[in-house]
């Protein structure tokens, strides 16, 4: 308990520190403070819950679709709480790495710590460089979706360009994300960003209940194990956006406060996927089969427009999101990590974004990419890694007695937790990895023989679809063809 108290103090002692140092002294510091700096509990929740729930809001009825409704909202359930259980253990290895290393006097004042470092610390290099290579590739592949979505997104709202011009152009918007320093400057972004998606996932539930069931609308699914476990795979990774929560603890001013953030983060977010994927897999059905994106199916009105350009200023945001991370590891690769100068960071970051902006026009699969994103780097990234590794840290009873945080009673201590992470493993290995990379890369390869890569405009509509409504036969005229670029 000394320990415990002592730890608690070492670790409050430099963030209080640090506090009171940059506290504001004019107005302009204030404001500056206000909008910018950030590292409360409030803002780590709002992190955690506008990173979990961007474009995934979007794909979710898609997944629905493949799962049927029953197994849809349990698999919600069932990854949401193994999500939050894995971020804590990820919070639980976060405080045990740093306690050591601020016992052995290690500032780190202007150093970024990160999810590869602490498995180094505490496990060695081996740990270290896997979880540095599923790490990277995920967020990698992350900021490739988002940049996929905002292209799908404002095709809905702008037509006359193809998806794959707007990639281009997000793309370059996107870059922008090389100034933000880090995850203290999200404060007004993720609280914004949160906004959005609950402005969004309440568009997508009011305007399918308000639209009402199609005519004929079939629910079938889930019709083959292929589709099933794709789904399934696309939930694992909705509730698997804690590739930063590393980072996300080491901006807030008390870090060893995160343990239930990432569960009540999850609890808001299943207040809006649940209704909103299963109000529109009600309303459409089967059509969502071959709509990945739910925005598809809604008809065109200033709320959906709305919808469109706040998920699309939200994807921006998850962008650095999952960008900001790569950046760091890029600039510790290079000697340029503890640099004050922000320029000259921000120039060093740029390299970063041009493969994301590649593989974004090579890949544009919006829903198909999620799944096999989930199934191959997610399941070992924020499942697989972390409950194994609090096993290995903690396999001896000195480091058991000698550990920052005791597991809580109500799982049994140390016991229960040991048979929680080994069901984790076992089940996202066989289930998640297994099945579900099996299911996606099949799913994904279908997408490449029926679309191609580099595809112009993926699931666009060809150019006689859909039929022109009836004031428009009406005209005396016929409207001029807009998708000449478009088609399967």
């Amino acid at each position: 308990m000394a320990s415990d108290k002592v730890v608690e103090t070492v670790i409050a002692g430099n963030y209080v520190e640090m506090e009171t140092e940059g506290q504001p002294k004019d107005v302009k510091s204030r404001l500056s403070s206000f909008l910018w700096h950030g590292g409360s509990v409030y803002d780590a929740w709002f992190s955690c819950a506008s990173n979990q729930v961007a474009q995934v809001l979007l794909t979710l009825p898609y997944s629905f679709s493949q799962l049927g409704m029953l197994s849809g909202i349990l698999f919600q359930l069932f990854y949401g709480l193994l999500g939050s259980w894995t971020a804590y253990l990820i919070s639980i290895l976060y405080v045990e790495y740093r306690t050591r290393k601020e016992r052995e006097k290690v500032n780190f004042r202007n150093h970024v710590i990160q999810w590869f470092e602490v498995l180094d610390g505490l496990l060695g290099k081996h740990w270290r460089n896997v979880g540095l290579a599923f790490n990277c590739t995920f967020l990698l592949f992350g900021s490739v979706i988002q940049l996929i979505a905002c292209a799908s997104n404002i095709y809905y709202i702008n037509d006359n360009l193809d998806k794959r011009t707007w990639t281009y152009i997000f793309g370059a918007c996107c870059a922008t994300t090389v100034f933000i320093p880090s995850f203290h400057n999200y404060r007004i972004w993720s609280f914004l960003g949160l906004l959005m998606t609950t402005y969004t996932a309440w568009y997508l539930t009011v305007a399918s209940l308000l639209n009402g069931q199609m005519e004929g609308v079939k629910h079938s699914g889930p019709t083959r194990l292929v589709l099933y476990f794709t789904g399934a795979t696309n939930i694992l990774y909705t509730f698997g956006g804690h590739a930063v929560t590393v980072e996300i603890m080491h901006a807030m001013w008390k870090p060893q406060k995160f343990k239930a953030i990432y569960l009540l983060a999850t609890l808001y977010v299943l207040t809006l996927t649940l209704p909103s994927a299963a109000a529109v897999y009600w309303a459409f059905g089967d059509m969502l089969l071959n709509h990945s994106n739910a925005f598809a199916l809604l008809p065109k009105s200033p709320f959906r427009d709305m919808a469109v350009i706040l998920m699309l200023i939200h994807q921006f945001i998850t962008f650095g999101f999952a960008c900001t991370p790569l950046y760091f590891v890029w600039e510790k690769a290079i000697g340029m990590h503890e640099c004050k100068s922000l320029c000259k960071r921000a120039l060093v970051r740029l390299p970063v974004v041009i493969p994301i902006w590649f593989l974004a026009i090579i890949f544009p699969f919006f829903g198909p990419i999620n799944s096999t994103v989930g199934s191959l780097l997610v399941s070992f990234t924020v499942y697989i890694i972390p409950a194994l590794a609090h096993i290995f840290t903690f396999k001896s009873s000195s480091a058991r007695q000698n550990a920052v945080e005791q597991p809580p009673k109500f799982v049994g201590r140390w016991v229960g937790s040991f048979i929680i992470n080994s069901f984790v493993v076992v089940w996202v290995l066989v289930v998640g990895f297994g099945f579900g990379g099996w299911a996606s890369m099949v799913n994904f390869i279908h997408q490449i023989d029926t679309f191609g890569l580099f595809t112009k405009c993926y699931q666009c509509p060809p150019p006689l679809l859909p039929p022109l409504p009836p004031q428009q036969l009406n005209a005396t005229a016929p409207s001029p063809l807009r998708h000449p670029h478009h088609g399967h």
